[in-house]
């Protein structure tokens, strides 16, 4: 699209700014959120339909945003993320763009310490009838930039916009939530091999998620985690006992060997870090 309303300086764009003073610091007072300030305020002016405050002109309504697909996005420690995000409108006289962004904090106006933000000022809209549309944006979580440290992991709110092609529109400036975790690991391992049925199987492991502060690895203590096992043959796994990590992620569990088959340890995740499974370890039993 050519012509209509379009964001100036869209925040985001250049990325954001490495914080590398841990979580302590106040969310407004950080690098990064000085940053996003500064590149959302020119973002605020001379589009209506992209303006940083909830607003409505008309009867131009938004039905559905999809972020991700659904799916949490999860961010490891040096590779960027790239998502979708995708806006259903209508309108009587048809949909024109549809837009929205990421942002994380209290408010879009005073409190905004994160943003990822399309590259482009409009959506790319594919029409599903004469009044409704579905207009998508391509983000990028990028652990140098936008995801700048672990202040930002958790929940982020979505901005999303609709214009009609009679020049309605609608904002809003949270329309729904989407989570962005820090990525997780997991390994397994289970000892001796061979066992002798009835002999003690020690299942060792390690529980790590991403630092964005320091863009390293490290253990993920405290949590419970699933001490799963497939017998040899069956189809699924089944949850034989729950442990926790301890102080450095370190996870280690005796059970005794009744048969041939696979163990694993699962984690189902939390609200600032994403759930993973690790490879399964086969155990021969003698």
């Amino acid at each position: 699209m050519s012509q209509g309303p379009a964001c100036v300086s869209c925040p985001g764009r250049g990325g954001g700014v490495r914080r590398r003073d841990g979580a302590t610091a106040q969310a407004a007072d950080n690098p990064g959120a000085r940053a996003v300030k500064a590149q959302l305020s020119p973002f605020t002016a001379k589009s209506p339909a992209k303006a940083v405050a909830d607003d409505a002109r008309g009867d131009t309504k938004i039905t559905n945003v999809t972020v991700n697909g659904g799916k949490d996005i999860v961010v490891g420690t040096s590779l960027k993320k790239t998502y979708t995000v995708s806006v259903t409108a209508t309108d009587p006289a048809g949909i024109y763009d549809g837009y929205a962004f990421l942002w994380h904090g209290t408010d879009l106006k005073t409190g905004v310490d994160g943003a990822m933000t399309p590259s482009v000022d409009h959506g790319t809209c594919k029409t599903v009838n004469a009044t409704t549309a579905t207009c998508s944006v391509t983000l990028v979580a990028d652990p140098a930039s936008t995801v700048y440290g672990n202040i930002l992991a958790g929940r982020w709110h979505v901005f999303a916009s609709a214009v009609g092609k009679d020049g309605d529109y609608t904002t809003q400036d949270s329309y729904k939530s989407s989570w962005v975790k820090r990525a997780s690991r997991l390994t397994t391992n289970a000892s001796p091999e061979p066992v002798v049925k009835g002999k003690t199987v020690t299942v060792t492991g390690a529980l790590t998620r991403a630092n964005w502060d320091t863009d390293k690895y490290a253990g993920y203590t405290q949590q419970s985690v699933q001490l799963q096992f497939r017998k040899k043959g069956a189809g699924s796994f089944s949850t034989v006992k729950t442990i926790k990590s301890d102080s450095h992620g370190n996870l280690k569990t005796t059970v005794k060997a009744s048969a041939d088959g696979d163990w694993r340890y699962a984690f189902a995740g939390t609200s600032t870090t994403s759930s993973v499974t690790s490879t399964s370890d086969f155990l021969d039993v003698k």
